[in-house]
């Protein structure tokens, strides 16, 4: 009865608080030894003249925490936290208040008792899904540790990765990339081969961007967020690596070599936080070269069988800088610098046996065999700085301005020469295409943020100027003489610039169970590309970017959302540059100046499940590319192939991403992501003497499992797998990569040691190879790229973060089970 009546009086209760002027209280939970926040801890409101409870929540992942609509009157706040002493305010005079209060961080003193006689062990979940993104936090993938950005990207659903290095993102090579929300103009592969893994705290695929993000990459945008330190701590980490000897040398030059080494730093103290970090990686490959080509030219067929060594020698190294003041809670001023180096050798040794037919007789009409020696060099140098200012006014709007600029210098040199078979004494031919193609970039931003009811409002301008200026040659033996002359249609300088000016405006909301986000982006946008005396081409485009996503939580764990998105993908100085290259000793390659920008809109629905024991989701998309850029061949000579990038016409993609977590067992974790689309290509090339119409299905898998031996043993097995599919002109195979990966911890988790197999084969699976062949009425292409296999690399991780020593704090996803 007692209980009863108290009911009855809260609800009464309630509802004179609801007629009056009702007020928000806003909180903050810490440990009050480190300051760090307790997030989802159980908070409670009561009434002072009762002790009535009021309301209940649990703190967010900052420790934050919220009541509204409450009466004016006389509170306090209680708090419980595992391993923890209750605690709980004095008495909070809040009568004549209203809007929103805010009270003192209320801190938490550890409880040894309980401490001492609780050991909770967690796990954590690797995938979140987001309305317009999926999160994956990097620790959970054991086999990327000692790597770079890559290692940890290709185990995602939505990225694949093929023989030749080149990331994909749904199907599409075009994407944007994001280093904590800073973008970087360099070519995605390089950036994301230059951030060292260990440094990584989570990674964003971002499938559905809204307006506010630049429009550039196709198919989306990574954000790479970079760990940083806890409130009022320091932390050092360093990580080494090293390779086992090669098991298979593939009859090479020489021996790959593979060792690395990065440290990371951080201070987060008062009104400061400083982050560094430096890295370098060696990471040679050794691989072989099978392939044929065969060109027709009149009555007469020449064929091109080849084999031989392709290897790659790559190394890198990267410095990184943050510093963020803040002087008050109104103002925040934040600085980055980021320097990355990377030098990749590809060394092509082939023998080549050329073959001349008369296909009318089947007379041999000639033969030579020749060694082949190609070796292309580039180095990139990228040098990033940025200045960013924050102030919050007191109606609590934003204001972000952001300068930030970018140098990069872009050198190669590819070295091609024929020497006679055997022997391998006298040259037959020999070209040298040395070129330079820096780049330097910078952005002026300003946004505003403004709340509008239960929502947000973002506004912003952008101003962005890029220029490359390129310097390329092409020289030749001339074997009377001994000295290499330049020819001068196949030499020159390029120059190419974009002026891109931008507005955009966005609202964001929540009701209840509703997210929802719209948004559209003007941009005016310049494009001017010289070479040597030729005409200078200009193009002009003025385009909408809108934007849209939802996301509605029925409960139980349920979302369903969806999402649009229009982008675009700027032509690069390699796509417009019509200079060509001797690429290997039967390929030129070029590009052609006016190319259009490709233009893609993009939709997609989705559904996503969160349960006890993890999580899963379901995505079905739709892109539409317009220009769609690709590689394609034609017959330049009887034994030289000409490979241009040119617009290839309309590209469609029907598609499913799937994926998904769960804990078989408190020892076994599964992890499982595919990525199954439709592709076709409509569309004409070479001045629309050649129609393009073809399709076909493609899948990949990403997947891993996890078994905790111990507590402190992981082995972890992960597949990639990606199947057979179609381009302009051909297919490209098939291509599986297996690996295993063992992890102990010691020292209770500051020392840890991996032992990781890669590319695993034995002789039986064909891993780490793939087949790119082409085909035209007068040509046809098959090279299959055999790369190295069974790869054996250590690494030991010293974490070195000063913790408390009286407490250890509860790891998160008990928090978030409970919650």
């Amino acid at each position: 009865m007692k209980l009863f009546l108290s009911l009855v009086y809260l609800l009464l209760w309630r509802a004179v608080a609801f007629a009056q002027s009702p007020l928000a209280i806003n909180g903050k939970i810490t440990d009050q030894e480190s300051g760090q926040p307790l997030p989802y801890a159980s908070v409670a409101l009561y009434r002072t003249a009762d002790s009535l409870l009021v309301a209940g929540s649990l703190s967010d992942e900052k420790g934050n925490y919220r009541f509204e609509n409450i009466a004016a009157a006389f509170y306090y706040i209680g708090t419980q936290y595992m391993g923890y002493q209750n605690a709980s305010t004095g008495s909070l005079d809040l009568t004549g208040k209203s809007g929103t209060v805010t009270i003192p961080t209320l801190a938490m003193v550890t409880d040894s008792r309980l401490l001492e006689a609780a050991n909770v062990t967690t796990r954590q979940q690797l995938a979140e899904n987001r309305i317009d993104r999926q999160v994956y936090k990097a620790s959970q993938f054991i086999a990327g540790q000692g790597g770079t950005a890559i290692d940890i990207l290709k185990n995602t659903p939505s990225v694949t990765l093929n023989s030749e290095g080149d990331i994909t993102l749904r199907g599409s090579t075009g994407f944007l990339v994001l280093v904590n929300g800073k973008p970087v103009q360099t070519e995605p592969s390089v950036v994301l081969n230059q951030i060292p893994a260990n440094t990584i705290e989570n990674i964003e695929v971002i499938t559905s961007p809204s307006a506010r993000y630049d429009p550039d990459g196709k198919s989306g945008i990574i954000n790479i967020i970079t760990k940083a330190a806890a409130t009022d701590s320091r932390s050092i980490v360093v990580n080494i690596q090293g390779g086992l000897p090669s098991v298979h040398r593939y009859h090479n030059l020489k021996r790959p070599v593979r060792f690395g080494a990065d440290a990371s730093w951080g201070l987060k103290s008062g009104k400061w936080e400083v982050n560094l970090s430096a890295n370098y990686l060696r990471n040679d490959i050794a691989g072989r070269r099978v392939g044929d080509v065969n060109t027709t030219l009149g009555n007469v067929f020449t064929s091109l069988p080849s084999q031989g060594e392709r290897s790659f020698k790559r190394y890198n190294y990267t410095v990184r800088a943050s510093a963020s003041f803040t002087p008050d809670p109104s103002n925040v001023i934040s600085a980055g610098f980021y320097k990355g180096y990377r030098f990749q050798s590809r060394r092509a040794d082939l023998v080549y046996n050329n073959v001349k037919t008369d296909q009318e007789s089947g007379e041999t009409l000639g033969s030579i065999t020749y060694f082949n020696s190609n070796i292309a060099r580039k180095t990139n140098d990228v040098t990033l700085g940025n200045l960013d200012y924050s102030h919050r006014f007191a109606n609590k709007s934003q204001l972000t301005l952001s300068g930030l600029a970018e140098f990069a210098k872009l050198d190669g040199l590819t070295t091609n020469i024929n020497l006679s078979e055997p022997g391998r004494q006298r040259a037959l031919q020999s070209t040298r295409n040395p070129g330079e193609n820096p780049l330097n970039a910078f952005r002026l931003q300003a946004d505003y943020l403004l709340l509008i009811g239960k929502g947000k409002l973002e506004t912003g301008y952008q101003y962005r100027n890029q220029l490359q200026k390129g310097a390329f040659q092409y020289l030749d033996l001339n074997l009377q003489t001994g000295s290499f002359d330049l020819v001068p249609q196949f030499s020159g300088r390029t120059r190419l610039g974009n002026h891109i000016h931008s507005v955009y405006g966005q609202y964001n909301g929540k009701a209840t169970k509703l997210e929802y986000s719209a948004g559209l982006r003007y941009e005016y946008a310049t494009r001017t590309f010289s070479t040597g005396a030729a005409d200078t081409r200009n193009l002009t485009l003025s385009n909408f970017f809108p934007s849209a996503q939802l996301q509605y939580s029925p409960g139980h764990g349920w979302r369903v959302k969806a999402g649009y998105t229009r982008r675009v993908q700027r032509s690069t100085n390699n796509e417009l540059n019509p200079l060509p290259e001797r690429e290997h000793s039967e390929t030129l390659e070029s590009g052609d100046p006016d190319i259009l920008p490709e233009f893609v809109g993009q939709g997609e629905i989705g559904i996503v499940k969160e349960f006890e024991e993890g999580s899963g989701f379901v995505t079905l998309y739709n892109q539409r590319i317009k220009n769609v850029v690709n590689r394609v061949n034609s017959v330049y000579n009887d034994s030289i192939i000409n490979r241009i990038y040119t617009n290839a016409g309309l590209a469609t993609s029907w598609g499913a991403e799937l994926g998904g977590n769960i804990n078989l067992t408190n020892w076994w974790q599964l992890y499982a992501g595919a990525n199954v689309y439709h592709y076709q290509i409509q569309g004409a090339l070479f001045s629309n003497t050649v129609n393009v119409n073809t399709s076909s299905i493609v899948y990949s898998i990403n997947s891993h499992t996890t078994f905790r031996v111990l507590p402190t043993l992981q082995i972890q097995w992960a597949l990639n797998y990606l199947s057979r599919r179609v381009t302009a002109q051909g297919e490209d195979s098939r291509l599986v990569n297996p690996s295993l990966s063992v992890r102990k911890t010691f020292l209770k988790g500051k020392l840890a040691a991996s032992l990781q197999w890669q590319n695993m084969d034995l002789g039986l699976l064909n891993a780490n190879q793939q087949r790119i062949t082409t085909w035209g009425r007068d040509f046809y292409t098959t090279t299959n790229y055999i790369q190295e296999t069974d790869i054996f690399l250590l690494n030991l991780s010293f974490n070195l973060n000063q913790l408390s020593t009286k407490a250890k704090l509860p790891g998160s996803e008990f928090g978030e089970r409970e919650f």
